[in-house]
């Protein structure tokens, strides 16, 4: 697996030339409860984005890790960047990886937060990548099958700090876990909460997290363990693997169509 800032520039021509795909991990800096990190959705963004170059290929660029995470202000310790900020980086990231001759660069979420900008940020740029050059992004969990994805992050299984997140991040680092401050806290909504209702309300002003959480976790990762993110990690793997394939066969079936095309057909 190829990591960006350990190659050298011969190795990075070749891929180049090779027509490798990029892939970027977005995070976030912010609190995961009193047990994990708080590099936890950059952690996990990036051994995604591994375990899937592995898998069909890829060069994995160095994580971006600041994200929109005000809804975490009030916490201690918490960086944050605004949309535009955020946005920027994605737009000059996109447009100076295909510059440097990578076929696509595929930008891969780890912070929930962060999917405001990432799609509005992309559009945007879409006209100005040039050729047959292609960028996107997507939320590492949502590639999952529903029943694995219930399993790892949901309104009943949690999410933020729960059992998905702290069992993967368990796999991937367990020193930086510490399982004997682990507490369960699920916040007490009138009604179970939708996901277009988690959005509305989260993101109406900072500190929403902080208002609604008391320990800064939402779920149970009490009953973590590394084993099963072994599992996770390879449902993740194997479903976003399959899912940037996806997306690139439906890009090359459906090309760009111009107005002048259009108008010389009818």
């Amino acid at each position: 697996m190829k990591k960006l800032e350990r190659m050298r520039m011969p190795e990075v021509t070749a891929s180049v030339r090779e027509g490798d795909r990029v892939f970027v991990p977005l995070g976030a800096t912010e609190q995961h409860g009193p047990h994990g990190p708080y590099c936890t959705d950059t952690l996990l963004a990036t051994a995604a984005c591994e375990r899937i170059a592995a898998r069909i290929g890829g060069v994995v660029a160095p994580a971006v890790p600041y994200g929109l995470s005000g809804d975490h202000h009030g916490f201690p310790g918490i960086p944050y960047v605004s949309i535009a900020t955020f946005t920027g980086i994605i737009q000059d990231l996109a447009k100076s990886l295909v510059a440097g001759g990578f076929s696509s660069v595929v930008f891969v979420n780890g912070h929930y937060s962060n999917v405001m900008a990432i799609s509005a940020a992309i559009s945007e740029v879409g006209d100005q990548i040039p050729g047959d050059a292609l960028v996107f992004g997507f939320n590492y969990w949502d590639t999952l099958e529903p029943e694995q994805l219930a399993e790892y992050i949901s309104p009943a299984t949690g999410l933020h700090a729960n059992v998905g997140e702290t069992s993967a991040t368990l796999a991937v680092d367990p020193d930086l876990v510490d399982m004997d401050s682990a507490v369960r806290e699920f916040p007490e909504f009138p009604i179970p909460p939708t996901p277009s209702m988690v959005s509305s309300f989260f993101f109406t002003r900072s500190g929403m997290t902080r208002s609604v959480l008391d320990s800064g976790v939402w779920g149970d990762p009490t009953v973590a363990t590394a084993e099963k993110g072994v599992v996770f990690l390879d449902q993740i793997a194997a479903a976003g693997s399959h899912f940037v394939e996806t997306i690139e066969q439906l890009h090359k079936a459906y090309p760009r169509r111009s107005l002048q095309e259009f108008l010389k057909s009818h």
